[in-house]
């Protein structure tokens, strides 16, 4: 149990699941939404829609990578708007939950 809730900041947790060839196109998204501090990692595998994407097989190289970050509610509203539309093109997952970070 936490027994200090002042040393505890309510915070939006994103994480997007996204093929590796559109990671430069949401980069450039996420520099034109001013956002900073997310965490990459790259070749994740898993099962979807795209079928499975299993991130040690050397033949087929199709990886997926995973972004995570943790912003503001505001931020989260800019960066999901900005980022609906551009999933449509390029694919993609996009998770928002509520998080609290520990200062």
């Amino acid at each position: 149990m936490l027994s200090e809730p002042e040393s505890l900041v309510s915070l939006k947790r994103i994480e997007i699941v996204i093929h590796e060839e559109s990671l430069d196109d949401l980069l450039d998204l996420f520099r034109e939404a001013d956002v900073q501090g997310y965490t990459i990692i790259r070749k994740v595998g898993g099962f979807g829609s795209t079928g499975e994407r299993n991130q040690d097989d050397f033949i087929m190289e199709q990886y997926n990578d995973l972004l995570v970050l943790v912003c503001e509610e505001s931020q989260a509203e800019k960066l999901v708007t900005m980022l609906h539309p551009k999933l449509k093109v390029f694919g993609g997952l996009c998770l928002v939950s509520d998080c609290q970070r520990v200062y």
